[in-house]
């Protein structure tokens, strides 16, 4: 079952590419390079759009017919924050003490080298020769504005009439141990930026001025005090988190003509970001006054339902780990997002406790075992095909 492709080397390689969003940095190119050894036809993708950068993106595919299983991720990382804190060069791929460290070693370099591993090791058991397709989608774009990554990918994609059948994302979601968790959905995100408009005056005679500031809490109090809703079969509760309140008023004596405020609202499939949008204003315009609010939405909640992609997924986990993995619909958003209109998407990677930190590390054992439940999941689907 052992790839001949070595995942450990190809991590390290691939995290000392610098690859800081939007910068291709070279692990694309590496990429590209050690796909194309082991068969895969390659497609460099660069997309721009208004006011963004430009952003380089990979499609391999090996195999023509159907079904075609894909392994999606990205290939950007977060910037390094204080170097001084690292106590390796942070795109060094340095092993120390039985684990590999370096900017995007969780999230999620080491999935992608896997990934690769699995799929190398699987073509070498089959002589090459695969009852379907294997494709990879490996964006530049994830830890940015996500724009010209993904989901520009997969337009492409569809205009050229190619199918995904199924999906793995290989971000980092297991909270403690490799095994504990699949992703199988995730929550909507929906940002708020609130003006509330007053007229200024002196403080001292607040009956002649019109405070923002007290429309704006009346407003806000609903957001900090209520629960939304008490959660549903495969998600929990809807929170909201106020994350700035601002004047710029840098006098103690004057009230301000206008209060600003942002929020986020991480919402479950009970609501959309319409809804969400319409019960705001219906509770803004109950207060009064003169307001502006501007919502945006960087992904509605999706939900891939317990079925065959994450028994299979499941099946594999615990063949290799022991494990039985939760499904889950926990953190942030992801580009399955953007997948799961396309196709069934499960996400499933390593341990996410130092994504995005200094001295960001993995298990090497974790990545060798994850390379073999990913080959594991190919066999096992194949099989069925």
């Amino acid at each position: 079952m052992a790839s001949p492709l070595d995942s450990l080397a190809l991590a390290q390689d691939l995290i000392r590419c610098p690859s800081v969003t939007p910068i291709e940095g070279g692990a694309l190119d590496h990429l590209q390079a050690v796909l194309e050894r082991i068969g895969f036809t390659c497609h460099r993708l660069t997309f721009r759009d208004q006011d963004t950068p430009d952003v380089d993106n990979l499609y391999a595919r090996i195999g023509t017919a159907g079904p075609n299983f894909c392994f999606a991720g990205h290939s950007d990382v977060v910037p390094v924050g204080d170097t001084d804190g690292w106590r390796t060069a942070p795109f060094a791929g340095i092993i120390s003490e039985g684990r590999l460290y370096g900017r995007g070693a969780v999230d999620m370099k080491s999935a992608i080298a896997a990934f690769t591993a699995a799929a190398a090791g699987y073509l070498a058991t089959r002589d090459g020769q695969i009852n379907g397709s294997i494709s990879l989608l490996i964006t530049g774009d994830e830890e940015g504005p996500a724009i010209n990554g993904t989901v520009k990918v997969l337009d492409w994609l569809a205009k050229k009439g190619e199918v995904i059948d199924a999906c793995i994302v290989g971000e980092p979601t297991n909270p403690k141990e490799l095994g504990d968790m699949i992703k199988i959905g995730r929550r909507g995100s929906l940002t708020g930026r609130l003006t509330v408009n007053g007229t200024q005056g002196h403080s001292a005679y607040p009956h002649l001025a019109d405070n923002p500031l007290s429309r704006l809490l009346r407003m806000l109090a609903p957001l900090a005090n209520e629960t939304l809703d008490q959660g549903s079969d495969h998600f929990p509760a809807t929170t909201v988190a106020v994350t700035s309140i601002d004047t710029g008023n840098e006098a103690t004596n004057v009230i301000p003509a206008k209060a600003n405020a942002v929020f986020n609202i991480r919402f479950n499939d009970q609501h959309s970001a319409a809804s969400l949008e319409a019960d705001l204003r219906r509770g803004f315009d109950a207060v009064g006054g003169d307001y502006d609010l501007q919502v945006s939405c960087s992904g509605e909640s999706f939900l891939t339902a317990p079925g065959p992609l994450s028994k299979l997924v499941s099946e594999a986990v615990t063949a290799v780990t022991g494990k039985q993995p939760e499904l889950s619909t926990t953190g942030g958003t992801s580009d399955a997002r953007f997948i799961q209109k396309y196709c069934q998407v499960v996400e499933f990677g390593l341990v996410g406790q130092t994504m995005h930190k200094v001295n960001e590390h993995v298990a090497v054992d974790d990545i060798q075992a994850l390379t073999e439940i990913y080959q594991t999941v190919l066999e096992r689907y194949f099989e069925s095909a």
